[in-house]
């Protein structure tokens, strides 16, 4: 049973902090970015390194006090914001931004977790080279929320998802021991991984303090390509095409429905759009290239081999760093065109490569068989993650589809689990997805997944109600 954070408790750990750790958490704490998920409050927290939030957690183990790790708030499915239960430590890591060592010779970056994605990507492109972890959130992410959860983005085809890029972590478990893993070494063979044990918790089990993160050479070139395709089929036929004439070279391969540019005419009628007319499906290609080799060429060959082979039925080659960014631009942009639209149901899922056209032609006719919906399927191709979402049709809100949101995800997701995908790729499972877990998750998983989380939190203080339902 926990306790709320009261003032006698906020009282008490106030006394073991400096002046200005604690507060009143301001309204951005106590909303995640869909609007689905409020908090009543709580005591905010926001110490200044990891011995500092020993001293939270060691307070909140003794008197069983919830603890939600807050980043910086730009998570999808709930995690970040505690709806239910006692008022809990909101724990935020934003005065821990120190960008600790940037080594371009051990392509290594030590950073502390509130340091914001953005400013890593560009703390490393200043001495030549590249964090390559790219998501649209990036100017307000920060590296302990980005590893929590394990976050993907468009580059996870080249480089892998944030838990290919950390070589080593350090945490702290709740009932405050630290523990210092902020090694720099590509082999470490001595134990149980505890650094993969905790990217991917979502701070259920411990709280990411700092972490060593991998850093790239930044290719020689880079180049860009948005091409019409006649359908998915098409798309992962491109791929295959792209991958065998550019091995190693392809750094992200998207995918892109009409409905999304037509999503983007409609709410930002400014943004230029170099497809003319709106293709059905549309792929953006990005290459990174060594020395020596030049991306037009490239971009070129790939081109007329796709044209020839039915895959690629017009498109646009950039050619200047302008065009790469006007073409990145609409595909950035797809995500806040739909947030204004406003979504009945998301869905972060994931299928394998071979089963990702069935899926999409299965789906888009099942709910059509179920209501009138517009469908926005985009994403990752490359990594067979799709964020497929449905929206009200013309004229009408998602409020006036309420009654029928659960089916849609229901019947999305069924199809997604006979698949042999999963549920959530790239967003975590935070509250929002607790049921959908228990409902498609191998139960012996499940069951190990419950044993580690009470070895290492007794007390159930971390992030209750995150991923695993609260006991």
């Amino acid at each position: 049973m926990l306790n709320p954070a009261d003032t006698a408790f906020a009282a008490h750990l106030a006394a073991l902090l400096p002046d200005g750790t604690l507060s009143s958490p301001e309204p951005r704490y106590l909303v995640e970015p869909r609007g689905r998920y409020f908090a009543a409050g709580g005591v905010l927290a926001r110490p200044r390194n990891s011995a500092e939030v020993a001293t939270v957690l060691r307070a909140c183990h003794a008197a069983r006090v919830a603890v939600v790790p807050y980043g910086g708030g730009t998570g999808l499915v709930g995690g970040q914001i505690s709806a239910d239960g006692p008022t809990p430590v909101i724990l935020s890591l934003e005065r821990m931004a120190a960008l600790r060592q940037i080594d371009p010779v051990g392509n290594v970056a030590l950073v502390e977790a509130g340091a914001v994605l953005a400013d890593v990507q560009a703390a490393a492109a200043a001495v030549g080279r590249v964090f390559p972890l790219t998501l649209a959130a990036q100017g307000s992410a920060r590296i302990g929320g980005v590893l929590a959860t394990n976050a993907g983005g468009v580059n996870v085809l080249r480089y892998g998802t944030a838990r290919d890029l950390c070589l080593g972590l350090e945490a702290v478990l709740a009932d405050g021991t630290v523990i210092g893993g902020l090694k720099r070494l590509r082999k470490d063979n001595t134990g149980y991984d505890l650094r993969n044990l905790m990217i991917g918790s979502e701070g259920t089990l411990g709280v990411i303090t700092a972490a060593s993160l991998r850093l790239y050479p930044r290719p020689a070139r880079e180049g860009t390509m948005l091409v019409a395709v006649p359908g998915p089929a098409e798309a992962l036929a491109l791929l295959a095409l792209a991958e065998a004439r550019l091995t190693g070279c392809v750094s992200a391969f998207e995918l892109i429905h009409r409905q999304g540019l037509e999503f983007l005419a409609e709410t930002m009628p400014d943004l230029r759009q170099p497809l003319h007319p709106a293709p059905e499906w549309a792929v953006l290609v990005e290459l990174g290239l060594p020395a020596g080799l030049e991306p037009e060429p490239a971009l070129l060959g790939l081109y007329e081999a796709g044209q020839a082979a039915g895959l690629v039925s017009g498109g646009i080659i950039a050619q200047s760093g302008a065009q790469r960014a006007e073409i990145w631009r609409l595909r950035e942009a797809i995500p806040e065109a739909n947030k204004r639209i406003g979504s009945i149901s998301s869905h972060d899922i994931s299928l394998p490569l071979d089963a990702l056209a069935g899926f999409i032609a299965q789906a888009g006719a099942a709910l059509a068989r179920l209501g009138d919906y517009r469908i926005n399927c985009f994403g990752h191709l490359g990594d067979g993650n799709l964020h497929y979402n449905v929206f009200p049709a013309p004229g009408r809100n998602r409020a006036s589809y309420d009654a029928e949101r659960a089916a849609i995800k229901t019947l999305v997701h069924d199809l997604v689990g006979a698949m042999g995908g999963s549920i959530s790729a790239e967003h975590g499972i935070g509250r929002m997805k607790v049921a959908d877990l228990e409902r498609y998750a191998d139960a012996g998983k499940l069951a190990a997944m419950r044993a580690i989380k009470a070895a290492l939190d007794p007390r159930g203080i971390l992030n209750p109600g995150a991923v695993l339902r609260q006991r």
